[in-house]
């Protein structure tokens, strides 16, 4: 039941890199690898099975991180997505859903994350 639910949130942070990527380019942000899993840096010839590389990603405003997306490892026992704002205390764990990530029992939709780069980027222009 573990191995199902570690699944679902690598697929589902997949999705979530992909909705970040996209909503950086349209704001006119950078989209950044912060690091790799340690499983796939340190493979040596064993098969990788997770569905992407990619452990950490930063969206940067002139040249600065903006925001920076992480997922836990696989050999962490409670795994979760963090999503953390700089320069303030706004910060976001996002757990496995059935199909979705889920922020509390509510759904860590595409619109909310839109929503959360408009009030960042809002936030850059009123400083």
């Amino acid at each position: 039941m573990a191995h199902a639910h570690d699944s679902a949130l690598y697929a589902q942070w997949v999705d979530l890199l992909g909705w970040l990527e996209a909503g950086a380019r349209a704001r006119g942000l950078g989209f950044e690898k912060v690091a790799d899993f340690p499983d796939y840096i340190y493979r040596m010839e064993r098969p990788y099975d997770l569905p992407t590389t990619v452990m950490s990603v930063r969206i940067t405003a002139g040249g600065q991180p903006l925001l920076i997306a992480a997922v836990s490892p696989r050999h962490a026992d409670l795994k979760a997505v963090s999503l953390r704002l700089m320069g303030g205390s706004k910060h976001w764990h996002l757990h496995a859903g059935d199909h979705v990530l889920l922020e509390g029992k509510r759904p860590f939709t595409h619109q909310r994350l839109e929503t959360l780069l408009d009030s960042a980027v809002k936030g850059l222009q009123a400083v």
